[in-house]
């Protein structure tokens, strides 16, 4: 059965270092998010956009950048997305800044427990994102989304969804990473988190990547896919605030949708960092969208 698809804009960079991520819905938008996706017969609904309080744009506070206003639009998206989970849709979270992660993957981890099923997350993005408010001088929440969803943060994020922690390490698997604080990747190896980084993918191929990070998937399992779009390689998507060159080329990130789309297990998807201000012609958001279509079928390759 084709899943139902509910579009939720989240117009917000208050966990960024860089303003511009909040006008990445809209730019996802004029790349024809909803047209691509209805053009494979998925019934799409766009929910608009998530309300919350204006960026500040504050030094930090005790370790953290606007730590109320990030707890409010977490707040919004936990809402948003696990009320779409609970009409048995598909939710796509348009961001954005990587910090409402916390919010969207929060509200996946409680459907799942609400409804007995496993969770896997893949997190595709350049950086962990598993900083502290001891390992960052930055304060910026963006930077601290997985950290904080295995229970090392604030209580105002890690309550979110009501079990602490909302993640367990063991359900996350690292693609495509190749900037990690010192202390940050200390932090990592603690936890144990499954990191498959650049070099791994290098060394190893996007193939076989792809195969240990969707290993031992099935029915029971809820798969969400929290992409950030710096992910890629800057050369082919230069609109994100914080560009990391190295990434995986066209084609790899392709295969990586593709074999997820293959898994048939794909349930929910965040697509954030899209910073439209640092874009040319909207070349990045086009590019998601292309990946986005493939996470939904689309293949580039001629097989039935």
């Amino acid at each position: 059965m084709k899943p139902r698809i509910s579009l939720i804009g989240a117009p917000t960079d208050i966990g960024a270092g860089t303003r511009g991520a909040s006008m990445g819905p809209e730019a996802l938008r004029v790349a024809g998010i909803a047209a691509t996706l209805e053009s494979h017969g998925l019934e799409v609904a766009d929910r608009g956009n998530l309300a919350g309080p204006a960026n500040p744009w504050l030094p930090p506070l005790d370790g953290y950048r606007h730590l109320a206003e990030v707890t409010a639009w977490n707040r919004a998206v936990h809402e948003a997305v696990h009320a779409e989970l609970a009409l048995g849709r598909l939710p796509i979270l348009l961001g954005g800044d990587h910090c409402l992660g916390i919010g969207s993957i929060s509200a996946v981890a409680r459907h799942c427990r609400d409804t007995g099923r496993k969770l896997r997350v893949l997190w595709l993005d350049a950086h962990a994102d598993f900083n502290t408010s001891v390992l960052t001088p930055s304060g910026n929440i963006h930077g601290m989304p997985v950290a904080c969803l295995c229970g090392h943060g604030p209580r105002e994020l890690v309550e979110i969804g009501g079990t602490v922690p909302a993640l367990n390490p063991k359900a996350v698997r690292q693609i495509g990473i190749r900037s990690v604080d010192a202390g940050e990747k200390r932090f990592v190896h603690e936890v144990g988190l499954e990191v498959f980084d650049m070099r791994y993918i290098d060394e190893m191929g996007m193939r076989h990547t792809m195969e240990l990070a969707l290993a031992t998937l099935d029915d029971k399992t809820h798969l969400h896919v929290s992409f950030d779009v710096d992910f890629l390689d800057p050369e082919i998507a230069p609109g994100v605030g914080t560009t990391v060159p190295g990434g995986p080329t066209y084609r790899e990130a392709q295969l990586c949708m593709e074999m997820i789309a293959d898994s048939g297990r794909l349930a929910s998807l965040d697509v954030m960092e899209l910073n439209p201000a640092l874009d040319l012609r909207n070349k990045t958001a086009l590019l998601a969208v292309d990946l986005i279509e493939s996470l939904f079928g689309k293949s580039t390759l001629m097989r039935a």
